[in-house]
């Protein structure tokens, strides 16, 4: 008698082995977090490359940190930039920029394969470019190509026979597809000074989420918009290319200059899904008088500075603008002018520390995406 075989199914657990780096790779890895950190100072993050060298001995003797400077020369990471005063220094490319937005999103969000299509799916059935799986009889004014030939062919067969084959208008059968819709996003940071105050660095992570933001709309939604701005006692547009290189400046919190200008930009936009992310840490402490004057005011919720921000709000809500506010402190002072805030726009928040920034930052912008579109 043959002796049966038994195959079992089941988990195999092993420890963990790290994916097998070149020495490149594993400094490489460790140089674009400090790159981010330095706000694209080379020379900083080279030094604080061999700090952490000593201490944690990343290099051998075969592969050194000037090994590493050489390789990224000759890989298009970094190049010579001659200075006003004559001198010449390193900087970083855009390949290294792209490079670190793609960690950002890595880190953030996580492994996103890029999309064929590079659009959202709505909530709702309707004529549209995605199939859902789901089939329906044939109605007057259903484009051609959206019937399924396989499913009527069958029921043609069901219904007549193989003998006396026919096809009729109530064998067709429609497959129903999804559509997609298109967003146009402001992302607003915050680089006031509060970003950076009582030794805790909320500048960072801000940029993180905000190049893994710009990589992800630019792999996988590429029919979207985003624009970025920053605001402090002013508000202004920034390029993607210039996130790595993001510092916080001696600036109050001029929150309604942030809007007025992410309102002005989205206003120019043809989509009819539009929508605002606020990153912040500190209360609006800032406006800008119609002479040219700043009035501030960094003590306390200031009533005349708040209710601007309101005013601002509800200006978006009419506009069919929602904004989702993103409060890094935890400070349930401040937490009482964001929970007014969103109440003027109907819009979304959240109190969150700088660990789940990200995250929620995704998980929002997919929510935000699925409009429902009535067909």
């Amino acid at each position: 008698m043959k002796q049966k075989n038994n195959f079992r199914k089941g988990f195999v657990f092993k420890p963990y082995e790290a994916p097998n780096q070149s020495p490149f790779e594993k400094l490489f890895e460790i140089f674009k977090e400090l790159i981010t950190h330095t706000s694209g100072d080379f020379d900083e993050a080279i030094d604080w490359l061999r700090e952490l060298d000593k201490e944690y001995k990343l290099t051998t003797a075969e592969y050194t940190i000037d090994d590493f400077i050489e390789d990224l020369k000759k890989k298009g990471y970094i190049k010579e930039e001659i200075d006003p005063d004559g001198k010449g220094s390193m900087a970083i490319t855009a390949k290294t920029e792209r490079a670190i937005r793609q960690q950002a999103l890595d880190h953030i969000f996580g492994k996103i394969k890029r999309s064929g299509q590079g659009n959202h799916k709505s909530k709702s059935p309707g004529l549209g470019d995605e199939h859902t799986g789901d089939f329906r009889n044939y109605q007057f004014g259903d484009p051609l190509d959206k019937v399924s030939m396989t499913e009527s062919l069958r029921n043609a067969q069901i219904n007549h026979g193989i003998g006396d084959f026919s096809l009729t208008e109530d064998d067709l059968v429609v497959e129903e597809t999804m559509h997609k819709s298109q967003m146009s996003t402001v992302l607003m940071i915050d680089i006031s000074h509060s970003m950076i105050l009582y030794g805790e660095d909320r500048i960072t992570p801000a940029k993180k989420v905000a190049m893994a933001l710009a990589e992800l709309i630019t792999t996988r939604y590429p029919k979207d918009t985003l624009d970025i701005l920053v605001f402090g006692n002013d508000a202004w547009q920034i390029e993607i290319k210039d996130l790595p290189y993001l510092k916080v400046g001696p600036y109050h919190t001029n929150t309604v200059a942030g809007l007025q200008l992410a309102m002005d930009l989205l206003r120019r936009k043809r989509n009819t899904n539009k929508q605002i992310f606020m990153i912040t840490d500190g209360k609006p402490s800032c406006l800008r008088l119609p002479d040219g004057q700043y009035y501030k005011d960094s003590n306390g919720l200031n009533p005349y500075i708040t209710n601007k921000c309101y005013a601002m709000a509800q200006q978006a809500r009419k506009l069919h603008i929602p904004i989702t506010t993103f409060m890094i402190a935890q400070d349930r002072y401040l937490m009482q002018f964001v929970q007014e805030f969103t109440r003027a726009n109907q819009g979304k928040a959240f109190y969150t520390g700088l660990k789940g920034l990200g995250e929620m930052i995704f998980e929002d912008y997919e929510t935000n995406r699925k409009k429902r579109i009535r067909g």
